[in-house]
């Protein structure tokens, strides 16, 4: 299949780089030995590339222009080469081709900045602020690959441009382009997340683009808010039909992962204080795995577990989050704590009416037990604990987005300031890495189905071969 796919590609673009010519050009990049590479375009930490290492593809390369998640890449993906810079440049644009050029799949999340401007007589790839989508489509339509999986935001459907978008990643119709709304927590990830996939196959080699089908539990039940006499409540509430019913059972079993609540993938880490500044502790100063989640995250991580930092909070926030039940938010916080300041110690910017203003409305949530987590963001502060008064650990942000323990956060090593690099420090650009990545989970349910593709029809031409 790969020989076939190579000479029609050379039908196609007689004038393509030669594969000695890359080789002397690009001596890092050897051919591909492996029969499903991929190649993971603004990789990031590398969440889609967990995915697909976990389903069985050999990660080949990842390009990212911010140097610490490049620097997080690099470290858990050592048998991957790591492209530093921006793809829009000629010298990084050519690395990132010859890397991609005999990659099986190529996968990346491209930012598009300026959808929301898009109207019917412009289209997505033709805006120049969406630059780096457009690189994506031409590594694409310069490689060839057998298959590539394209994740986003789920605002990009409500502007319109799904279909400019499929139709831009056909590549003229070489390519068989599904487009589905995906939500993490519906394949085992501890989160609700959703994400809009497009995924694409060669036509005429007999691949059929996969549609991913989750467990559908996220449509099965809702956390509900109670008010009365008692101080408000939050309580699991499930459609009363059996798919449901046991869909919440699932969630109930601490030994069933077809769903998994945010004590199943955390509880174990309860034991880390507020304000603890060692970074890895050995597992032997934490207790035995609860879950069968827990279990999984844990597995091949040898004798230590990383990433285990947990932020101080000052005492207004303390006592906000007292005040707060598990589920809770803002909403549910009496009068007196909407004051700007409670305990006299001035802290951030006040507007000047002595209360709290709407951006801080986001930082005081907290995770309920019993429920899986809600989209985390790049801020430490924007989930709270549902039994301790604290943060989260970085290790905690992975576990909700089903990094496994044995993936360790990183920065670059060199200080200052960097190309790329967001401002913050290194503690922000740990939580900034997990929080804008792909669940791997996720990512490893649609490498699995290409997976199943791929080896089908190579199955079918060996088949074919032995008749012969």
């Amino acid at each position: 299949m790969i020989q076939q796919m190579a000479e029609r590609a050379k039908e196609k673009s007689p004038k393509r780089v030669s594969i000695l010519k890359l080789l002397r050009d690009y001596p890092e990049f050897k051919p591909h030995t492996y029969a499903n590479s991929v190649i993971d375009l603004f990789c990031g930490a590398g969440g889609l590339s967990e995915g697909f290492r976990q389903a069985g593809f050999e990660v080949v390369a990842g390009t990212d222009n911010d140097p610490d998640a490049l620097a997080t890449f690099a470290l858990n993906f050592p048998e991957a080469t790591p492209i530093l810079g921006d793809i829009r440049t000629s010298t990084i644009r050519e690395r990132v081709r010859a890397a991609a050029r005999g990659a099986t799949v190529i996968v990346g999340g491209p930012p598009c900045q300026a959808f929301s401007q898009v109207r019917n007589h412009t289209r997505v790839i033709d805006d120049p602020r969406n630059s780096l989508y457009r690189e994506f489509v031409e590594t694409v339509r310069d490689s060839l690959p057998s298959a590539f999986l394209v994740e986003n935001v789920t605002g990009i459907d409500q502007m319109g441009v799904r279909e400019q978008i499929a139709s831009d990643l056909s590549i003229e119709g070489e390519y068989e382009v599904v487009s589905q709304i995906v939500d993490a927590a519906d394949f085992g990830v501890p989160q609700t997340r959703k994400r809009l996939l497009f995924i694409g196959v060669r036509r005429g080699f007999g691949l059929s683009p996969p549609v991913l089908t989750g467990s559908g539990v996220t449509d099965s039940m809702v956390l509900a808010r109670f008010t009365g006499d008692r101080k408000p409540r939050y309580q699991l509430v499930t459609q009363q039909n059996l798919l449901s019913i046991h869909l919440a059972e699932a969630l109930e079993d601490c030994d069933d992962l077809t769903a998994v609540t945010a004590h199943d993938a955390i509880s174990d880490l309860a034991v880390l204080e507020v304000g603890n500044r060692r970074d890895e502790m050995g597992w032997e100063e934490l207790p035995a795995p609860t879950s069968a989640y827990q279990r999984l995250m844990r597995a091949k991580c040898g004798s230590h577990i990383f990433n285990v930092q947990v932020p101080r909070i000052n005492k207004d926030t303390e006592l906000r989050l007292q005040a707060i039940p598990q589920g809770g938010n803002h909403r549910d916080l009496d009068e007196p704590y909407l004051k700007r300041y409670l305990t006299g110690h001035r802290w951030g910017q006040a507007n000047g009416t002595g209360k709290l203003s709407r951006k801080h409305f986001y930082a005081y949530r907290r995770l309920h037990p019993k429920l899986w987590a809600w989209t985390l963001n790049t801020k430490s502060d924007c989930v709270y604990h549902y039994d301790v008064t604290r943060a989260l650990s970085v290790r905690e942000f992975a576990r909700l987005q089903s990094f496994p323990d044995r993936f360790v956060f990183t920065t670059d090593r060199q200080r200052g300031s960097l190309e790329g690099r967001h401002d913050g420090g290194p503690a922000h650009s740990r939580y900034r890495q997990v929080g804008n990545a792909v669940p791997p989970l996720l990512a490893k349910r649609a490498a699995e189905l290409l997976m199943v593709e791929l080896n089908a029809v190579r199955e079918r031409e060996t088949a074919k071969a032995n008749v012969g």
